[in-house]
């Protein structure tokens, strides 16, 4: 019986001796043989499955587009806990400290997507054609997900497009090496991807929050091209205006069809709502989410912390002891650049302090914090949001301002939520120049998505006067706690190749077809 292996790793030592830093061969697989592939059921299954992965591999979003922008404390927090992370918040990434290995371990699903396409196109004759090119169309979005995901952290990257098929489970180790495409190539193969995606849904515009549908295709094409509009990475050039109009496009759909939620809490407390355009499904059971490490830890914190009313704290946020380190706390630079009449603030944190006179500020974030289950237990089982529709108002602010320098309205829409019954014309934003609109747009951003893994894409992808990133821009870092006198940017103009990430020693090692990116062999 044919055997198929899923080759989930690029770069191989010893085929069929593993180890953690070696080839991943998951376990043999008999979804190619004739146990699989025969109804609709199996295929339906195979989607569950693909989400699932992403599940699984959610923390791709935070780690590799929040962790590296500034907006965190780095050292000891405000609990004299030791904090996660540390290279990757002071971008002193090399290739012996990359922050991450094996690619972040996206091959592994891109391989099943591989396969999942292979099969449908193919094969599966008992589909209707409507039923096909839905799960293809699913199927493309998730795979250009996967591959931009890689392109905004290592530029050019390996370019797998099949499933490697072994008979009797041996091949040689040289067929697997694959050298890294350039990032013209990786950028016009994600575009292709999209318009395979788009063409397949068709007229079909169902609304499933937790499932890829068309609306978070045209949500990733919408970045897509404003990536490749707003950075030159490598061999790409950035395309300007013409690739900002087809973002703008693109948006343009979902215009309207969703909606913000009157109070902005509830956007992560209601699963489903209607501002959610895309989101990872988190349940009780089944699967939950890692806020815990970015609340509190109740030995360290209850009965010694301080509220704004300066008592004594217990455990305010209802626990329950469901915490066992506190790894990541936000700056207090982030919370002060919120207005007092902001509801976002008290929404996303809750400040403390080590003396009743308000010293020792620290802050715990509550996006996350789940609910409180049938057997009195905390639960992380909020949803991860990947789109919903203040991204898309705050995208078309930042298109309007590179294409017409008018970008006001969308910034207010979103700020007339965040202000709810304490709005005041005071708070409105007024059209300023390019670079005025494009920090503006950027403060927004940090405002509305805290722990929604966009801050570093975002300062990477803006500009300032010059047209240069705002990953170099004093302006838009924010201070450390213990030197708020000291502004600095992310990262210095004389290491702009830390823009993108290393490859690790191990993965380059073992690949002899792969080379470093460029930067970093120096």
């Amino acid at each position: 019986m044919k055997k198929i292996i899923y080759i989930i790793s690029l770069f191989v030592s010893s085929v069929l001796y593993t180890s953690c830093d070696a080839l991943d061969l998951a376990p043999e697989d008999y979804f190619g043989s004739g146990n699989y592939w025969n109804n609709e059921a199996q295929v339906e299954g195979f989607m569950y499955g693909m989400h699932s992965q992403l599940r699984g591999n959610y923390n791709m979003f935070y780690c590799l587009g929040e962790l590296r922008g500034g907006t965190q404390r780095v050292g000891s927090s405000s609990q004299n806990t030791s904090l996660d992370y540390a290279i990757l918040r002071t971008n002193t990434l090399s290739q012996d400290n990359p922050g991450f290995t094996n690619w972040f371990g996206l091959y592994s699903p891109i391989m099943q997507v591989n396969h999942f396409i292979q099969k449908v196109e193919n094969e599966c004759a008992f589909l209707s054609e409507a039923d096909r090119k839905t799960y293809l169309g699913q199927a493309y979005g998730l795979r250009a997900l996967y591959y931009f995901m890689l392109y905004k952290t290592y530029g050019g990257v390996p370019l797998i497009t099949d499933v490697k098929v072994l008979e009797g489970g041996k091949i040689s180790a040289d067929a697997l090496y694959t050298e890294r495409s350039t990032p013209e190539t990786i950028l016009k193969f994600i575009k292709s991807d999209l318009e395979a995606s788009e063409l397949n849904f068709g007229n079909n515009v169902t609304i499933d929050r937790a499932m890829w549908t068309k609306y978070a295709t045209l949500m990733l094409k919408a970045e897509v091209y404003m990536w490749s509009a707003k950075v030159t990475t490598g061999d790409h050039q950035a395309t300007g205006n013409s690739d900002l109009a087809i973002a703008q496009t693109a948006l343009q759909p979902l215009i309207n069809q969703f909606s913000l939620l009157d109070n902005f809490s509830e956007v992560f407390s209601k699963k489903a709502n209607d501002e959610i355009i895309f989101a990872i499904r988190f349940k009780d059971g089944e699967a939950t989410n890692w806020a815990g490490p970015f609340i509190y830890y109740g030995n360290i914190f209850e009965g010694q912390r301080y509220g704004r009313d300066g008592k004594l704290m217990q455990d305010t946020l209802d626990l329950k002891g469901t915490v066992g380190q506190f790894l990541h706390e936000y700056k207090k630079a982030l919370w002060d650049s919120y207005d007092d009449e902001d509801m976002r603030r008290d929404a996303t944190f809750m400040d403390h302090y080590g003396s009743a006179q308000k010293e020792g500020f620290g802050i715990a974030m509550k996006k996350g914090i789940g609910s409180v289950n049938s057997n009195n237990q905390r639960i992380f089982d909020t949803d991860i949001i990947v789109y919903r529709y203040a991204d898309v108002l705050l995208m078309m602010a930042e298109i309007e301002n590179a294409l017409s320098g008018k970008c006001a309205n969308y910034v207010n829409e979103v700020r007339k939520r965040a202000y709810g019954k304490n709005w005041h014309p005071q708070f409105a934003y007024t059209d300023g120049s390019y670079a005025d609109n494009e920090l503006t747009i950027l403060h927004e951003r940090d405002k509305e998505f805290v722990w929604e893994g966009k801050r570093w894409f975002d300062v990477v992808r803006m500009h300032d006067a010059n047209g240069k990133s705002l990953a170099f821009s004093v302006a838009a870092n924010y201070p450390n706690n213990e030197t708020p006198d000291e502004r600095v940017p992310l990262i210095k103009e004389s290491e702009a190749h830390k823009l993108l990430w290393p490859i690790d020693v191990n993965t380059l090692n073992n690949d002899p077809k792969l080379e470093q990116t460029p930067g970093y062999d120096k």
